[in-house]
């Protein structure tokens, strides 16, 4: 699998200033892209007044939570202490995803670092962009938190973008911790969050057994499907990785469709699973997601709502799914029976009133 160049995801292309060098060096190289990405940057930009779901008073708050995440993403990377404590992978494994889980992860994993996981390039930001991207670390640590089901089973609405916010937040300050405390011990570490990612999150999850990566593009794990959010912490501590498991997503979101079938903007394939730069998936058309986002004033997340595994499958089921299409047939049915096509609550939350 080729490394994935970060200028080229449509978060970094939103961030070049049309009098810029970066713009001028983006669009000479790909000028496919310039009228299309000229016209999202004119529209609203999620929570701003001209969105659909605008409002003054609760709309900053996701804002604050973004913004707070900016304010500490420089200290990803930090002094590693001199003095090196020796530990035992197996023990400091173990102990890892125990702290992982009290600091607020839901799931934790572990593996050993591929070339494909991480981004070419950098583009996020004007003060790094094009920069080559250094493997450094063997191993990952990847975590999941949980986003809130009654928050996301509002989407498109403004609770479904505080439980997203929440969850990136969650994950940085998690990451954050975790990456102190290794370099206190001796060991390099970095932290992987929001706006400062060097690597693919999900990618590294799936390696890590957390989950497999289905129709919408998006982790779905067993416990929560795809109502996760992701943060990585790469090191070079010794660790012993986890052996990535399949449970039969593919399969399932072949028969099943319906993050497809709901997406308002027609983002999500309806075709059949095809092979997409050497990796069998499921092709994503961000410009038609993120220009709904732009519209709507959230990031949409019809799709987590939608996905029968968001709404607490059981892991008995789950795990006798991958060769019974009958058991694919009756976990589709149950969630028909208990949500149509997907769970939507219309009411608002009192946070939000």
């Amino acid at each position: 699998m080729k490394r994935f160049d970060e200028r080229d995801t449509i978060f970094a292309r939103m961030n070049y200033p049309a009098d810029s060098e970066e713009y001028a060096d983006y669009y000479r190289k790909n000028p496919d892209k310039k009228a299309i990405d000229d016209m999202l940057r004119s529209l609203p930009n999620i929570g701003e007044k001209g969105t659909v779901t605008f409002d003054p008073i609760n709309s900053p708050i996701a804002e604050a939570g973004f913004k707070f995440l900016a304010d500490i993403r420089n200290f990803a990377e930090g002094s590693v202490k001199s003095t090196k404590i020796e530990i035992d992978p197996q023990e400091m494994t173990s102990k890892i995803k125990k702290l992982g889980k009290y600091f607020g992860a839901k799931l934790v994993g572990i593996t050993e670092m591929q070339d494909y996981h991480y981004y070419s390039n950098r583009g996020r930001h004007l003060e790094n962009y094009g920069d080559q991207i250094e493997i450094r670390h063997k191993y990952g640590i990847v975590f999941a938190v949980e986003m809130d089901k009654e928050m996301i089973n509002r989407a498109p609405q403004v609770e479904e973008l505080l439980a997203v916010t929440k969850g990136y937040v969650d994950g940085a300050i998690i990451g954050m911790w975790l990456s102190y405390y290794l370099r206190e011990l001796g060991y390099d570490a970095r932290n992987h969050m929001d706006g400062n990612y060097l690597l693919i999150a999900p990618l590294v999850a799936q390696d890590a057994g957390l989950g497999e990566i289905g129709r919408s593009g998006i982790l779905i794990t067993k416990e929560f499907g795809p109502r996760v959010r992701l943060g990585v912490v790469t090191t070079n501590m010794p660790l012993v990785a986890d052996m990535k498991e399949e449970f039969g997503i593919k399969d399932f979101c072949t028969l099943c469709g319906k993050c497809a079938d709901s997406c308002p903007s027609k983002a999500i394939s309806s075709d059949d699973i095809k092979t997409i730069d050497g990796e069998l998936r499921w092709r994503i058309i961000p410009e038609k997601c993120h220009m709904l986002w732009r519209r709507i004033g959230t990031d949409c997340g019809v799709c987590l709502s939608s996905c029968p595994f968001s709404q607490n499958v059981s892991l008995e089921l789950i795990n006798s799914m991958q060769d019974s299409n009958e058991v694919k047939h009756k976990i589709l049915k149950e969630h028909e029976s208990k949500h149509g096509n997907r769970a939507y609550i219309n009411e608002p939350l009192d946070i939000i009133k």
